[in-house]
């Protein structure tokens, strides 16, 4: 993807995603404008470009900064733990925007993100996902580390896909653990760390589970895309798992080669996977 000109900004929330973004487009020779979801991003790791943190509450007053840099194209980037509606403490202006979001504000992620994204096309700002700034964060379907899954493992590829399914339609989560066809445990707000620790404590003798991630139904690709990375392959580990599949070509790889890396470590399996050949009760 060829960007425009003038500076990029950057929505950012935790993790190492917005800096990996940041400092790429920074070497391409394009200015860098960050504004900082607080609570969540840390925004010392942007100090060498135009930065500034914002509470959610301060969204709108965010945007406008942003504008008065020159930004009109924005990737938003980073983990994001949605805040109770007591702790907005919106300004003036953040309450006329939480009034163009409307009632999204209290769906799941997906919807919200959605209408934010509405709100910043209205807004005149261009969405463009991480993947089309970084390439190869989308990787194709490939076994990428461990052994291939057997015919077992497949099935709970193909289960935790339909589960995928369900949650994303209802606009959940994006992720669940299966074992040995019983569904082990599924993502909510909780995250997939915490998942995957509760998963660790519910597994069963025998062959270990499968941690399965997927984008939902309908999902956008510009904004919270399934995301694996090496901290996903150790509490898999760690919870007994032995292997991680996720969607092909819609799931954010991490640190690809230190994930890759861990996984060989822990003898487990990295697949990215094409949804058409683990249809739930087809043969494969």
């Amino acid at each position: 993807m060829t960007l425009p000109e003038g500076p990029l900004g950057i929505i950012a929330g935790g993790g190492g995603l917005p800096v990996r973004v940041a400092e790429a487009v920074a070497a391409a020779g394009r200015p860098v404008v960050v504004a900082v979801l607080d609570g969540h991003g840390d925004a010392a790791a942007f100090a060498a470009h135009a930065s500034r943190s914002f509470r959610w509450g301060m969204a709108a007053t965010m945007l406008e900064w942003l504008k008065g840099h020159g930004v009109r194209q924005v990737v938003l980037a980073g983990t994001v733990a949605r805040p109770s509606l007591l702790s907005l403490r919106p300004d003036a202006a953040g309450m006329k925007l939480l009034a163009r979001i409307g009632k999204a504000a209290f769906s799941g992620d997906d919807s919200i993100l959605r209408a934010a994204m509405k709100v910043l096309a209205e807004d005149g700002f261009e969405v463009v996902g991480a993947h089309q700034v970084l390439a190869g964060l989308l990787p194709p379907a490939a076994l990428l580390a461990g052994p291939a899954p057997d015919d077992l493992a497949r099935a709970d590829i193909a289960r935790g896909l339909a589960v995928c399914r369900a949650l994303g339609a209802v606009d959940v989560g994006q992720g669940c653990v299966v074992q040995q066809g019983l569904v082990l445990a599924v993502e909510a707000i909780e995250g997939t760390d915490a998942m995957l620790a509760r998963a660790g404590t519910l597994g069963r003798e025998g062959p270990g589970g499968v941690l399965v991630k997927a984008l939902k139904p309908g999902q956008s690709k510009l904004a919270d895309l399934p995301t694996v990375g090496p901290r996903t392959v150790e509490n898999a580990a760690a919870a007994g798992l032995r292997g991680l599949a996720f969607e092909a070509g819609a799931t954010i790889l991490l640190e690809r080669e230190a994930t890759i890396a861990r996984a060989e470590a822990a003898g487990i399996f990295l697949l990215a996977f094409d949804p058409g050949q683990f249809t739930e009760g087809t043969p494969q």
